[in-house]
């Protein structure tokens, strides 16, 4: 005996009790170590950070990320799943900033920089068992007991010895760059951190009157960041555009490009004076003309500072970067917070003036020291003031502000504390990557991305415009670069190893100190050049250059596990957001070609980002985010992970809702459920037990061939979906097949199943399903891993002692080719599609299917056998079936002019083409249509010729029939009926009644009943002369009229009341 199967949908709690399950037996193990000689099938997991919660997107990725490896070990791989953790980091330091109450670097430092880091260390675990709950809880299967931590010192060396790789190729320096630099956090960023961090920002432009020197004229230079004014140093034009000097209506002389005169000196026209002209042109130039014209320094803080530096400033210079499509033609200046701005300055030798701080405030020496360059709300709420509008104030006071346009931009912030950054001139540290560019992009094109376009596109273009990483971070709780620098002659070293620092420094402890600030900052090195103390530079590491390093720091290699490295080495496949093209993918790509010059993976699903149900951005501030634990708690995992592969491509968005994996629960779970249900139920029944029998193929019906031919090219179907990372459409097959398992064969076979005795076709119809149920489950095991679970340990386990212990212990099902009869699939799918339309048609009749129907006639490209009318003929209720080659005795066509193809082509004579087609006949023109491509005709002179596209062509009922007609079908119903047809519907309608009355009783299947019907002699009348039949469908021993017995209810059949009642007996 099979356990008892439960109908109610209670997916949560029959899932808790198979994760205890699996942990009990520790099949996630099992299920590495029964593959441990397979072929080598390696997945990296992207390191989560354990100091944040999980949010809904992670039930996306850990689907993805365990359904891909459960497919390759039920495939025979192995497939090693070590779990990792991201510790280091701005994160990390923020979360212990506010639980410590510390705001900035400097509080940090009076705190103590040591216990700081001990606090980090112990932040990083804050939600560990969290995450821990919630992978068990999703069925994400990994390492968790042994994971690779981002902290531990091995993984730091092996750091280490990349970085001192990547030194010894001459691709690790140090320069003065402007970088983009956050100034509440106090350190550079990299370019694709920068990425990850833009807002759109509504703020203020300043265009600004700059004096021209020695002449009663100004230079209108515009910007978007006004606090970079005070270190204005020169003007850029471009220099092959062509530029005028003009008098303005306001009375001033000015320079600025020509394409941008009427846009910028407009403004200064009222709405009543636009028909004027608001300047007139005293001279023509070219932007070299203009070169090294002289202005007055807008600020005098700038002035002392170029004089200091004993530099030249305050001129026009010229670039091509200076584009004509906003602004007035001419940018400012300020080398040290712009790159262009950068590389124009050391073209022209230009002096460095600073006039802000590492804190992003302006300096004492300007006219608004103290002031933010960019301060964040909570920094205005504590009382800061915004430079921007103090310039732009000071400007207009001084009549150096001609306007001060909004503007609407995406500006770059800290991806971590939201600040808005700065682009900033200081000292960094760099990595080539520029060097190896070509590499980059080879590389890429060697890997499978799903999608191709994220290759192609946003991860190709990214490396196509890469920049020198930016690896060094001015804070505290990382993996320390590892660089010595002597404090005298400034020579550098690159340190590779603990080993290699003991033998170094002289100090063995150096083989066990933590490798974290302030600990390894003790060690001294003597300068081989000079003799004198080489220190370690302050800086640390960008924390992606951690995850980006997880291949080979995970083994220590090369300290150890070199052979292992180099079998795990590229992944076969990686999964994460969208979001890491420029985060884990980059940095993992760019160190295997820095150090490899390969890719680290092979394949990789980018996943899009989850949204709610109206598309939106999901955030506890907008009310709208979705709690993971909430929504696994109330669907389960199963549904989501279903929803997830199922509700659309992988890389697009997704909008999470509630209502839609109820619907794919209902519709794909509850089915594959329900059927499953059914066999234990009639198995029971029957004392079945698929272990006293065997599948014998050639007693078998059509039926039951038909299903093992779609099972098989269902297995088919979702083998080479997944083994091509085609998960939606993996999905799709399973669905399909469980739909017609449940909907059409078991239907089609229910009255096999409810034969008394056990005869062979009962036992054949039982054999085909088990072999089904059985078959898709462990094809769907990957995706729905917990029901899959649940039917395999009832069906299996109960019957075969020596059965895996797990379905994922199993082998993932080989197709049975001799099984997959296409032409079968094919007959039987024409039948579906003529049953379709024959339910469509009696829905367009109004004839319920209880209803018989006399005669029906079907027009298609192949008929069909006996044994498939008969099948339609019970579907749709039909007395008789007959395919023909002509149904134009039952149906027509109607044509009306398409009018929004032949409105603009045929003008006034759309009514005259109307009217033609009004009178036309229907099947003769569609024949047309259909051997010509098109009708042609005449009206008020005009030769006219239309084809399908122009037309709107309905089919036209004849009266007494009712048509449908679709993939090359039709199909028509006499809808004429007998009274002989109409009484035997009557029977069929209170078969349908008593049997739902049962069901809501409570009756057990094999429950006999006594029938009661009262209140209707027709109905009596009909039932009494059919009460043979009705009494065997509905296992009533007596049918009594007149009276009621319990329970009786009034029922409306086909507007005749009666009142039925039913009693178990």
């Amino acid at each position: 005996m099979y356990n008892k199967v439960e109908t109610d949908m209670n997916f949560v709690g029959r899932e808790k009790k198979i994760e205890e399950f699996w942990k009990k037996e520790d099949i996630f193990q099992k299920s590495v170590d029964t593959r441990s000689k397979g072929e080598m099938y390696m997945f990296y997991d992207g390191p989560p950070t354990a100091n944040g919660k999980p949010h809904i997107g992670h039930v996306l990725t850990r689907a993805i990320k365990d359904m891909i490896p459960r497919y390759r070990t039920m495939k025979g791989y192995t497939v090693p799943r070590k779990a990792g953790w991201d510790t280091h980091g701005l994160p990390v330091e923020l979360e212990v900033e506010k639980m410590l109450g510390l705001d900035g670097k400097e509080q940090i430092e009076e705190y103590g920089m040591e216990p700081f880091i001990k606090k980090c260390k112990e932040s990083v675990w804050k939600y560990k068992g969290m995450w821990e709950d919630f992978s068990g809880t999703v069925g994400f299967w990994a390492d968790m007991e042994h994971p690779y931590i981002t902290y531990d010192d091995n993984f730091i060396e092996s750091e280490w010895w990349a970085l001192n790789e990547i030194w010894k190729k001459g691709l690790l320096y140090k320069g003065f760059k402007v970088v983009p630099y956050c100034p509440r956090c106090g350190t550079p960023l990299s370019s694709h951190e920068v990425a990850q961090g833009y807002k759109t920002l509504k703020e203020r432009s300043a265009i600004v009157r700059f004096k021209v020197k020695d002449e009663d004229a100004y230079f209108l230079a515009w910007t978007t960041t006004p606090w970079t004014l005070p270190s204005n140093i020169g003007l850029c034009v471009n220099p092959d555009e062509k530029y005028i000097k003009v008098k303005a209506v306001d009375g001033n002389v000015y320079y600025l490009a020509q394409a941008l005169a009427d846009n910028v000196l407009g403004t200064l026209l009222s709405k009543d004076e636009q028909d004027k002209q608001a300047y007139e042109v005293l001279e023509s130039f070219v932007g070299t003309d203009l070169e090294y014209k002289e202005y007055e320094p807008l600020y005098q803080c700038a002035a002392d500072e170029t004089a200091k530096q004993h530099k030249k400033a305050f001129f026009i210079y010229c670039d091509n970067y200076v584009t004509m499509t906003d602004g007035t033609g001419i940018v400012h200046i300020a080398p040290a917070f712009g790159e262009d701005d950068a590389r124009v300055g050391r073209k022209y030798d230009a002096p460095l003036v600073q006039m802000v701080d590492s804190q992003g405030r302006l300096k004492p020496e300007t006219p608004f020291a103290g002031m933010r360059c960019k301060p964040t709300q909570k920094e205005m709420d504590e009382g800061a003031v915004s430079a921007d509008p103090e310039v732009l104030k000071d400007l207009d006071k001084r009549g150096l502000l001609f306007g001060a346009p909004k503007m609407e931009h995406d500006y770059p912030h800290c991806w971590r504390c939201g600040t808005p950054l700065l682009y900033y001139a200081r000292s960094s540290w760099f990595i080539k990557v520029t060097e190896v560019k070509e590499d980059l992009i080879r590389n890429n094109k060697e890997i499978n991305w799903v999608p191709e376009s994220i290759g192609k596109g946003r991860f190709g273009d990214w490396l196509e415009n890469i920049q020198d990483w930016g690896i060094s971070r001015d804070r505290y709780w990382g993996t320390p670069l590892n660089i010595w620098e002597c404090d005298d002659c400034g020579h550098q070293l690159s340190v590779g190893s603990r080993k290699e620092l003991a033998e170094l420094s002289g100090d063995p402890s150096a083989e066990t100190t933590e490798l974290h600030r302030p600990y390894i900052d003790k060690f001294e090195i003597t300068c081989p050049k000079c003799g004198k103390k080489m220190h370690r530079v302050k800086e640390v590491i960008d924390c992606w250059f951690d995850s980006g390093a997880m291949p080979f720091a995970q083994l220590h290699y090369p300290f150890e596990n070199k052979e292992l490295f180099e079998k795990q080495f590229p992944a076969e496949f990686i999964s994460e957001a969208v979001d890491q093209t420029r985060g884990w993918f980059y940095s993992l790509h760019a160190e295997a070609t820095l150090l490899f010059n390969k890719p680290a993976f092979k394949n990789v699903i980018v996943l899009g980002l989850v949204q709610d149900e109206n598309g939106q951005k999901m955030s506890k501030s907008k009310g709208n985010a979705v709690d993971p634990f909430d929504a696994l708690e109330k669907y389960g995992a199963d549904a989501i992970r279903w929803y997830f592969y199922t509700n659309s491509a992988p890389w697009l968005p997704s909008r999470f809702s509630g209502d839609a994996v109820m619907e794919g629960q209902r519709k794909f779970l509850g089915t594959l459920w329900n059927t499953y249900a059914f066999f234990v139920l009639y198995a029971n029944i029957d004392g079945f037990d698929s272990a006293n029998y065997k599948l014998e193929l050639d007693k078998l019906t059509v039926m039951d061939k038909w299903l093992l031919s779609k099972l098989n090219s269902c297995v088919k179907a979702v083998d080479e979906n997944l083994n091509n990372y085609r998960i939606p459409e993996a999905g799709k097959a399973l669905d399909n097949f469980v739909d017609e398992m449940s909907n059409w064969y078991v239907r089609r076979s229910r009255e096999r199943f409810w034969a008394k005795g056990m005869e062979q076709d009962k036992i054949s119809a039982y054999m085909t399903l088990y072999t089904a149920l059985v078959t898709v489950a462990k094809a769907a095991a990957p995706m729905v891993p917990f029901m899959t679970e649940e039917i395999y340990q009832n069906l299996v386990r109960k019957s075969f002692a020596d059965a895996p212990e797990s379905i994922h212990l199993c082998d993932f099902p080989a197709v049975d080719e001799s099984l997959i009869d296409t032409k079968l699939e094919k007959d039987m799918e024409e039948v579906l599609d003529i049953v379709v339309l024959g339910r469509a048609a009696r829905n367009a009749a109004n004839i319920k299917n209880r209803q018989p129907i006399g005669q029906m006639y079907v027009k298609a490209e192949q008929t069909v056998g006996e044994f498939y009318t008969d099948i339609i003929r019970e579907e749709l209720n039909v007395k008789n079936v007959a395919f023909t080659d002509d149904v134009r005795d039952f149906t027509s066509y109607t044509f009306k002019p398409q009018l929004k193809t032949l409105g603009p082509k045929y003008g006034k004579n759309i009514g005259a083409i109307k009217a033609y087609l009004e009178k036309l006949d229907g099947n003769a023109t569609m024949d047309e249509l259909n051997n010509n491509g098109s009708i042609k005709f005449n009206v008020n002179d005009v030769d006219v010729e239309l084809v399908k596209e122009d037309l709107l062509i309905e089919m036209a009922q004849k009266e007494g029939f009712v048509s449908q007609e679709n993939w090359g079908i039709t199909v028509v119903l006499d809808t004429n009926l007998s009274e002989e047809l109409i009484n035997e519907g009557f029977v069929l309608e209170v078969i349908s009644k008593v049997q739902t009355m049962r069901k809501d009783s409570g009756f057990e299947v094999m429950d006999h009943i006594k029938v009661s019907l009262n209140g209707n002699d027709k109905l009596a009348e009909i039932v009494k002369a059919n009460e043979q039949s009705i009494s065997t469908k509905v296992l009533a021993n007596e049918v009594v009229y007149g009276s009621d017995v319990a329970n009786a209810k009034e029922w409306d059949i086909n507007g005749e009341k009666v009142k039925i009642g039913v009693e178990k007996v």
